[in-house]
């Protein structure tokens, strides 16, 4: 999803694109003020986020023409102003929704998502898959060949390193290290445990497996399953 920021301050403008980019948002920075309405012709976000004053300038005074165009955006405003009067006439002049600065970062994306859903927008969440295997990696479902798999959370995270490591080989200490944030051996057989588990949970696909190569490490495959050794 496309996401507009206009800010004319450049390290929040820098650090929210920043931010909302590593969230999976396609992100389009605008600093000045006049060129707001050509950037949103030409990009066509599904939201702005706008900066209330640049400078003098209050975005504002933008919003009818915003609200005008053809698919117009969902508008969020950031304002250091934490008036009522000031947030109700914004939003009467067209604004969806109002964020008062300080903010706190979660708080912007909860808002985005829930401007995402009012206006109908779906948002997609990032998603790893790997030959039958499909991880949603905001919900943390696990599906083999469209069913759910059921995980605890060692399982989901080796599982998962495994998925995004896909055909390269995984040693013992390189798991240790992921999974359990362990640099050293901690003289047990955790590693060959949890990986008999998930052996097991794979075992409904036979076009994925997770094979051992002996002296190496482990390694998650999407061709035939491999006889363990």
């Amino acid at each position: 999803m496309k996401i507009l920021i206009a800010d004319d301050e450049a390290p929040l403008l820098r650090f929210l694109s920043r931010g909302l980019s590593a969230e999976g948002y396609e992100c389009v920075e605008e600093s000045a003020l006049h060129n707001l309405v050509t950037r949103i012709k030409q990009e066509a976000p599904a939201i702005a986020v706008l900066d209330r004053m640049f400078g003098d300038e209050d975005s504002v005074e933008l919003l009818s023409t915003i609200k005008a165009m053809p698919n117009a955006p969902m508008v969020l405003l950031l304002t250091a102003v934490d008036e009522v009067k000031e947030r109700v006439n914004g939003l009467k002049l067209g604004a969806d929704d109002y964020l008062c600065k300080p903010f706190d970062f979660d708080e912007l994306l909860a808002r985005i998502t829930a401007l995402s859903r009012r206006a109908n927008v779906m948002v997609e969440t990032p998603t790893l898959q790997v030959g039958p295997l499909s991880i949603d990696e905001e919900s943390r479902i696990v599906c083999l060949n469209e069913v759910e798999l059921t995980l605890t959370k060692l399982e989901y995270d080796m599982l998962y390193y495994f998925a995004e490591n896909a055909e390269k080989v995984l040693s013992r200490e390189r798991i240790l290290s992921r999974v359990w944030r362990s640099h050293s051996d901690p003289l047990t057989n955790v590693v060959d445990v949890y990986i008999s588990r998930l052996r097991q949970k794979l075992s409904g696909a036979n076009d994925i497996a997770i094979e051992t190569l002996r002296g190496n490490g482990y390694r998650l495959s999407t061709k035939k399953a491999q006889p363990n050794h």
